[in-house]
């Protein structure tokens, strides 16, 4: 293995400058779900973006996914209710609208989004009660944080099989 930290998976690089260490984790996380998308996708053809094998949820979806659940915990992070565009890009989510270079860029950006929100958190506020959806279903600041990171992740999980299963197929 080489000694280069590109190699090595996020989380083995150490701490991340101005991020509290509580969060880095968490941090950890998304930047490395940003790195593997971005090769994941390089050449994954455009016109399989959309497809459904199986009928699983398309690589589009998941993308589309990913954007609005990190800037919805977030929002809920924050205490807020979900807006009237928030809500209609939740029902638009499964629409195929976009290219796999609008979709990844949307991804990037609300990660460098959601990882200044981190940088910035304030370890009084973590622990702190928030409602979450409609219900208002009980978490706190932290747990909203590392769902965030976490459902992430398994998005991401499911992106890479699906690619895999649309490449070896040639749908």
């Amino acid at each position: 293995m080489s000694d280069s930290k590109s190699t090595l998976e996020v989380w083995l690089r150490g701490p991340l400058p101005d991020m509290p260490k509580t969060l880095q984790p968490i941090a950890h996380a998304l930047m490395q779900a940003e790195e593997e998308l971005e090769t994941i996708l390089q050449d994954f053809p455009e016109a399989l973006l959309w497809k459904r094998p199986a009928e699983v949820a398309s690589v589009g979806f998941h993308l589309k996914h990913m954007t609005g659940v990190l800037d919805r915990l977030f929002t809920y992070a924050r205490g807020e209710a979900l807006t009237e565009t928030q809500l209609a890009y939740l029902k638009a989510e499964g629409n195929a609208i976009g290219s796999k270079e609008e979709l990844l860029e949307a991804v990037k950006a609300q990660i460098a989004k959601t990882l200044e929100t981190l940088g910035h958190s304030s370890e009084e506020s973590w622990l702190e009660p928030r409602k979450v959806g409609r219900a208002g279903l009980p978490s706190t600041v932290l747990g909203l944080y590392t769902h965030a990171a976490e459902h992430t992740m398994r998005h991401l999980g499911q992106l890479l099989v699906t690619v895999k299963i649309l490449k070896a197929s040639k749908i």
